[in-house]
């Protein structure tokens, strides 16, 4: 039997800066659930808030959120 392929992290979860990678970043940090993402690179490209998006790049946002919560692993700051 054939082994599957792994997917890859882009196929999983988009590029950096995107909606899901925006929604883990923000669980990881600590910071508050708020729907966003970048039009390209995290900080260096105009940033695209909750009410500009489409419902697709929210899911998008709340999956990765979601999927970071269910890892457990956050920043410890001390």
């Amino acid at each position: 039997m054939p082994k599957k392929q792994e997917e890859s992290w882009e196929e999983v979860s988009g590029r950096h800066g995107g909606a899901y990678d925006r929604g883990s970043a923000d669980y990881y940090y600590h910071r508050p659930r708020q729907p966003h993402y970048f039009m390209g690179g995290t900080y260096n490209s105009p940033r695209v808030d909750e009410q500009n998006m489409t419902e697709d790049e929210i899911d998008d946002y709340n999956q990765g959120y979601d999927d970071a919560e269910r890892d457990g692993d956050q920043k410890d700051y001390r």
